[in-house]
């Protein structure tokens, strides 16, 4: 708790402010003690960016020495009326087919119906949709209006059928509106197909064709549901194979790769022919993606490791290091990711493949040389990077492991050392209010002591005064 008074009554001097050089001289400390953290803070916000590159870099160079990430291929078709997928295991080829149909749903709708209208005149409103199979499954609307039977048949998945009501007549003026209830199957081809009857499964089961067709409600069809159909080799006698399906899309027609169809093959049109080739673009850009992270990190630590000089005023110059300079930690990150990237594969230098070494020690690619070391012989060049990969995969795992890597240690080690400062700062803090209180005490007393003596020097002072006179003559 501060301690209130005023600077000099009795002697005159500027006390507050001879305690605080005082106090500026007890801090000094404190004050070093200060710098000290800062400056380690600085080392330590360095340490935790230059970790961050380095675990990207151990990420993307994971990925490229592992021989799944190799396996990029891109797919084309040569018609708008196929679209291409690969996935998996998929290999380099090509395959022609026709497509004589295309996968759709079922879509019917019923017969016009006045606005207060009904399509289920029994009590109560039930209605039956009966499947592909020859399963029915019966819906109980609250009404027969056609928002009711549309509200109960959506809320009933297992009918396979979603409606909608649709006004079809009645948008001039004064005339009455007229609705229908269109009916569309959940899923495409003909295992979607369904038909809808008005009354319960019990009064429809066990009905002839013909009785059951006087039930229907969806009698009026736009569209029926249709398998998807594809033809390889067509015309080829004793080759040709067809696909029937009711899906558009046929999943692994060939190997890793999947075909959807959306339009059906004119008879004068060539075949679709479908074409998987390796991915150079993808692979050149996983290659690059690697050198240029390791890039990144060595730039980082070389920036960050420069020397500064400044000229002094006497003539002199002054050399300041950076944040890493001099820290064998960091250099050892430099020298082994440098030379896990830069060594020889089998005798062969990194450059056959267009990561170049630079005389000053940077790291490049070359796609050029990348590119054409893939068409010369892919297997080699993928066995070349994906050892260099993960020689650096390795030790930039080893570095920047988030449990026991040794660049995260050391930075937890760093965050120990700052804690610590800040415990020791408290202490100084808690250690320098005593002090000034103590400093304020002392002074203050001896103002006291100060304002006594001149009390007691002018009671002295009048004392003498009051004393007789004597003349010696």
């Amino acid at each position: 708790m501060g301690m209130f008074g005023i600077d000099g009554l009795a002697s005159g001097l500027n006390t507050s402010s001879m305690i605080n050089q005082l106090m500026q001289v007890e801090a000094m400390p404190q004050t070093l003690l200060k710098q000290r953290q800062s400056t380690q803070q600085s080392f330590v916000s360095a340490l935790q960016g230059l970790n961050t590159r380095v675990a990207s870099l151990a990420e993307a160079a994971t990925k490229a020495a592992k021989p799944a990430s190799w396996q990029a291929y891109t797919a084309t078709a040569s018609d708008t009326s196929a679209t291409v997928t690969t996935h998996g295991n998929a290999q380099p080829g090509s395959l022609s087919f026709s497509v004589d149909a295309v996968a759709q749903s079922q879509m019917s709708v019923s017969a016009k119906v006045p606005d207060d209208g009904s399509l289920l005149t029994g009590e109560p409103p039930a209605l039956t949709v009966r499947t592909a199979d020859g399963q029915f499954v019966t819906v109980s609307p609250t009404t027969g209006s056609l928002n009711d039977i549309a509200k109960a048949i959506n809320n009933s998945p297992e009918t396979g059928v979603r409606a909608t009501v649709v006004r079809v007549s009645g948008t001039e003026a004064g005339a009455e509106p007229e609705f229908r209830l269109q009916f569309t199957g959940s899923s495409t081809g003909t295992t979607g197909a369904f038909g809808v009857y008005a009354g319960t499964s019990d009064q429809l089961e066990g009905l002839d064709p013909a009785a059951l067709a006087t039930h229907r409600i969806d009698g009026n069809q736009v569209r029926a549901a249709t398998d998807a159909v594809v033809t390889l080799w067509k015309g080829v006698d004793g080759l040709e194979e067809q696909f029937v399906q009711s899906s558009n899309t046929f999943t692994n027609l060939m190997t890793g790769v999947d075909v959807t169809v959306n339009a059906v093959t004119a008879p004068s049109d060539p075949p679709v022919t479908v074409t998987v080739a390796r991915d150079d673009e993808a692979l050149t850009s996983m290659v690059s993606g690697v050198v240029g992270a390791l890039g990144v990190v060595l730039s980082d630590i070389a920036s960050r490791s420069a020397t500064t000089t400044t000229s002094n005023a006497n003539g002199g110059s002054t050399v300041t290091g950076g944040v890493f300079t001099g820290d064998s930690t960091v250099r050892n990150i430099q020298s082994r990711l440098a030379s896990a990237m830069s060594m020889p594969v089998g005798g062969e230098s990194p450059s056959a493949v267009g990561i170049m070494i630079g005389r000053d020690g940077t790291i490049t690619f070359d796609k050029e040389v990348f590119g054409a070391a893939m068409a010369a012989d892919p297997a080699r060049t993928q066995a070349m990077v994906t050892e260099m990969a993960q020689r650096v995969a390795d030790v930039a795992s080893g570095f920047s492991d988030k449990y026991d890597g040794t660049l995260t240690r050391r930075i937890e080690s760093q965050q120990g050392q700052i804690r610590s400062m800040t415990d020791q700062i408290e202490g100084w803090d808690r250690r320098l209010e005593l002090r000034r209180a103590n400093l304020q005490r002392t002074y203050a007393a001896l103002e006291v002591t100060l304002s006594n003596l001149s009390s007691q020097s002018n009671w002295l002072a009048g004392q003498l005064g009051s004393l007789p006179s004597y003349n010696n003559s």
